[in-house]
């Protein structure tokens, strides 16, 4: 049995205001992969291929994550939410988000954009191809795969895994931690998921400040 190992990207810029501004890790950020990294190695695990995404927060977790280097595929880049929540501003006036009120936005965000009511750079039917082919990549039987993603492409492989309705993709979403390791097994009977939302490098309660979403 393989096994897929599903890292999100450490805590960004959660300040800004566009995906430029937004894509490099905070000094935390850098910390928790490091973290992870070293909860990897000292329990002996080792990945026989990872793959990120061509985001600078992707190869700055799977950097300091040091495992070795990544493959570099864009199917396992984050969907567009700035672009996204323009549209649907426009669309239904719906403002943009804030910390608070985030919650609520995303699942009218994934249930407009999956009707085809608005669009990013691409669209719903585009996102979930491309990360439903990447998850057919990694899955090799035998083999340790790590891949370093987004909150977005988990949830979406989630979905894939787990036939949600996109309400509940977006649920899925939502508490996902910066650096957290969710794992998929390779079986006969194709991929299952097997943990989901893990931060065991985070656990103690000196690292509580860095179990962080944003």
């Amino acid at each position: 049995m393989g096994t897929i190992t599903l890292v999100r990207h450490g805590q960004a810029n959660s300040a800004a205001k566009n995906e430029a501004d937004y894509d490099h890790l905070s000094v935390l950020g850098h910390q928790q992969a490091r973290w992870l990294g070293q909860w990897f190695a000292d329990r002996g695990e080792r990945f026989d291929h990872i793959y990120c995404g061509t985001l600078q927060r992707h190869q700055e977790t799977a950097d300091g994550i040091g495992q070795g280097q990544a493959e570099i595929d864009a199917r396992l880049n984050e969907l567009d939410y700035f672009n996204l929540s323009h549209a649907l501003a426009a669309a239904t006036g719906e403002p943009m988000p804030s910390a608070d009120t985030f919650a609520h936005h995303m699942p009218k965000l994934i249930e407009a954009w999956h009707r085809a009511e608005i669009m990013g750079n691409e669209s719903f039917v585009d996102f979930e191809a491309r990360v439903t082919d990447v998850l057919k990549v990694a899955v090799q039987p035998g083999r340790n795969v790590l891949c370093v993603t987004s909150g977005g492409v988990i949830s979406m492989m989630v979905r894939h895994l787990l036939d949600l309705d996109p309400r509940r993709m977006a649920h899925i979403a939502l508490p996902i931690y910066n650096t957290s390791v969710h794992r998929v097994h390779v079986s006969p009977v194709g991929p299952i998921l097997a943990g989901f939302n893990a931060i065991p490098h985070l656990e103690d309660a000196t690292r509580a400040h860095a179990r962080t979403h944003f």
